[in-house]
């Protein structure tokens, strides 16, 4: 299994930004995917959820409207769509393959494996 991020980069306030997650190894479109993220000093946070076909999705309460996940199953990868992005967001962000019988928990989910982490710095 090997998820690798991309897309993470500085932004200003109020600034974009798209990550994506390239899977490989597993049955990409038979797994269902979180996003988490991870700010210095900080445990790591639930981000966003989707579903192996795309149609259930869920994010945090912080996320409020501004990001938004999607797959390409054809493509074997995850994105998450940042917008508005405040200096809160800073962090590293992850990508996870959910497993109910994973042995780390991040808010609601368990994953078994996830990437390294792209890198997002919002700051004037």
């Amino acid at each position: 299994v090997q998820l690798v991020e991309s897309g993470g980069g500085v932004v200003q306030p109020g600034g974009s930004l798209r990550l994506s997650c390239a899977a490989s190894g597993f049955t990409f479109s038979s797994s269902d995917m979180i996003w988490i993220r991870q700010a210095p000093g900080k445990g790591p946070e639930w981000v966003s959820s989707i579903n192996k076909g795309g149609i259930s999705i869920y994010y945090a309460k912080f996320v409020a409207g501004r990001f938004t996940i999607s797959r390409d199953n054809a493509k074997n990868t995850l994105y998450l769509q940042m917008s508005n992005l405040k200096p809160d967001d800073t962090a590293l962000y992850f990508c996870a393959r959910v497993s109910f019988t994973g042995n780390v928990e991040v808010g609601p989910f368990k994953y078994d494996y996830r990437g390294q982490g792209t890198q997002v710095t919002v700051s004037s």
